[in-house]
């Protein structure tokens, strides 16, 4: 399958589209909190963001990078003090997850399709898993062996699946604030407040804020690499900077489940796209697991080289020579 159908899909998907979702989410976590205006937060997110990417400021990501790792540990503290606090009401909590999700009420009023669908939507939007965007960063890692860092990004997907998204539920379910009509950041400020004090609410703005502007830039990357291979002309990565810009200002005004309708429409179809690719990619990629497994049961630290693999002619990396350091030891990871 041409590549340039999947690199244009993730351009205009985490470009464009999923930019506008997290400008939308920064924007009502700072109104709900603070009653800021959220075409002003739009403007001054863009201006520092358009400072960053025109003028090539990466201090600032690298900052936020670190900021972010504080935050989430935070977040998980706070989610783990909310859950034991309330530990008498747990299994409630999960007695209703299960009911709603697979209940009898929901089966017979047709909603647990739906129930479903809506679940694997969001799911995926938070982990990506299956989109095939996340190869664009796992290609930058440093490994000797590909199905390593295969298993890192699994990793990851239980992480924000099973932990991060899972706490989430938590904090909402053990509030009254569910049965209030909210959604979005909303709902999950109005449970924080519940908890642990009014000052919640704008904890968690400022904590979205940073959490949204570092996948800013993630999403911007995945455009931009993607651009380059498509065109190396500089006219088409400013053309798609502009455009960028200009979708994290209409995300910051815009309704809330219009952007969350084309996220949608654009991850279905990076899906599909991916899913194909996976399909023939799949005996490739479990040729490179079989010899993973095979150098761990023999005691070793896995390396990959391509000669593994049937029919690498067209593999541009993992030759033998290039694995090697100037002392001509092998570089191990």
């Amino acid at each position: 399958m041409d590549g340039r159908l999947f690199a244009v899909l993730i351009t205009l998907s985490f470009g464009l589209v999923f930019n506008a979702v997290q400008s939308n989410t920064i924007t009502l976590a700072f109104e709900n909190s603070f009653g800021t205006s959220r075409l002003l937060i739009g403007i001054v997110m863009t201006v520092i963001f358009a400072v960053i990417i025109f003028g090539g400021i990466k201090r600032i990501a690298k900052i936020s990078e670190y900021i972010v790792v504080v935050l989430a540990v935070l977040y998980i503290g706070m989610a783990l003090f909310i859950i034991f606090k309330n530990i008498d009401q747990m299994p409630a909590v999960l007695s209703l997850i299960v009911k709603n999700a697979f209940g009898f009420e929901q089966a017979l009023g047709g909603s647990i399709g739906a129930t479903l669908i809506n679940g694997v939507k969001r799911g995926l939007f938070s982990n990506e898993a299956g989109m095939g965007s996340a190869p664009n960063a796992a290609a930058t890692a440093v490994t000797s062996h590909p199905v390593k860092q295969g298993l890192i990004q699994a990793f990851g997907v239980l992480t924000d699946t099973l932990v991060i998204c899972t706490s989430t539920a938590f904090i909402v379910l053990l509030s009254p604030a569910y049965k209030q009509g909210l959604s979005g950041i909303e709902l999950t400020q109005a449970s924080l407040s519940t908890h642990i004090g009014s000052w919640a609410s704008g904890f968690l703005a400022i904590m979205v804020f940073l959490f949204a502007f570092s996948t800013l830039i993630g999403n911007y990357y995945y455009g931009e690499t993607n651009i380059e291979f498509l065109n190396s002309n500089k006219m088409w990565l400013w053309s798609y900077r502009i455009g960028v810009l200009a979708m994290v200002i209409f995300g910051s005004v815009a309704q809330l489940q219009l952007v969350w309708n084309l996220a949608d429409l654009f991850m279905g179809m990076m899906v599909v796209v991916n899913l194909i690719a996976i399909f023939l990619l799949s005996k490739v990629a479990f040729s490179a697991l079989h010899d993973y497994t095979q150098q761990k049961k023999a005691g070793k630290n896995p390396v990959f080289y391509k000669d593994a693999l049937e029919n690498n002619q067209n593999i541009e990396c993992w030759e033998r020579e290039s694995t090697s350091s100037p002392s001509g030891k092998e570089n191990i990871i």
